[in-house]
């Protein structure tokens, strides 16, 4: 636990650190308005670490403790080398955050593998804590795209959602989505605000992403396990889908997350066009596989 004299000493540190920094080593818009402070402005450090003005405030003036999560923020808005991450991290009384190697990656309940098997004309996914995708079937990816080119420590849904252009492409309304899906990271935040892991994912997209740094620094949070998905696929055009959550029943934090549309609509033509073109190539290699055997 950190001491108050630490908790000042954080607060010194990050008031020279930014004192030592311009706009534009930080990625910040440059101006022609006199500046009435050397270096970065304290609602300019707030921006780039995806948090409020008012709390970082407090943290310059000793009076909160800062999390994990946001110790990676401002590690990376500060522009500090592995030292000076040490020493921020000491003053914070934490520990430097290896995410990978912290816990033991998610495994898919055999219970939500035998449903995701089982849906074969429906996009489907496993997701697991901070969002990332687990599992998913052949419709899902050929909705989405092939998951399984993806490093499994970047397939994570609002990852993917910020940074592939084929999946932010695909939501017609891409804004509403996106924010909805940082304020549903910001409630596994709340549920495990030490997860090394989310701090690494917040830090990334903060540190790359406008938007994503903005609707951080909101707070709000929603756990809707339901609504309407509105999509343009690259090959059959728009759809509008129903997505609907289910929970594990256990402690993982693992949801199946399902795509369905309306029986007899364009949509509904659309999924089942998906579909029968998985199930076409899903044929194909494995004729291809028993020839070559």
């Amino acid at each position: 636990m950190t001491s108050d004299s630490d908790a000042r000493a954080l607060g010194r540190f990050l008031k020279a650190r930014r004192g030592q920094l311009s706009p534009r080593e930080c990625g910040l818009p440059v101006t022609d308005t006199p500046r009435r402070v050397a270096g970065l402005r304290r609602e300019e450090v707030a921006q780039l670490a995806a948090i409020s003005v008012d709390y970082y405030t407090r943290l310059e003036q000793g009076r909160v403790r800062a999390s994990a999560s946001v110790l990676v923020t401002l590690s990376r808005a500060l522009c500090l080398d592995e030292a000076q991450q040490r020493y921020l991290y000491e003053l914070a009384g934490r520990t430097v955050a290896r995410p990978r190697r912290l816990r033991p990656a998610q495994r898919v309940r055999p219970a939500m593998q035998r449903l995701l098997d089982q849906l074969t004309t429906t996009p489907a996914l496993v997701l697991g804590k901070r969002m990332d995708v687990l599992a998913w079937n052949s419709t899902a990816e050929a909705l989405y795209i092939d998951f399984s080119l993806t490093p499994s420590n970047r397939r994570n849904y609002v990852y993917l959602l910020f940074t592939d252009p084929t999946v932010r492409g695909l939501h017609q309304e891409w804004d509403y989505d996106a924010r909805d899906a940082v304020a549903a990271l910001r409630m596994e935040a709340a549920a495990d605000p030490e997860d090394a892991e989310l701090a690494w994912l917040v830090g990334e997209l903060a540190a790359t992403d406008d938007d994503f740094r903005s609707w951080w620094a909101e707070h709000r949070v929603i756990s809707a396990s339901y609504g309407t998905k509105r999509y343009r696929h690259r090959f059959v055009g728009e759809m509008t889908l129903d997505c609907d959550t289910w929970s594990s029943p256990d402690d993982s934090g693992q949801r199946l997350m399902v795509l369905t549309a309306e029986p007899g609509s364009p949509s509904d033509d659309a999924l089942r066009i998906l579909a029968s073109w998985t199930a076409e190539h899903q044929s194909m290699e494995s004729a291809r596989d028993r020839s070559k055997g």
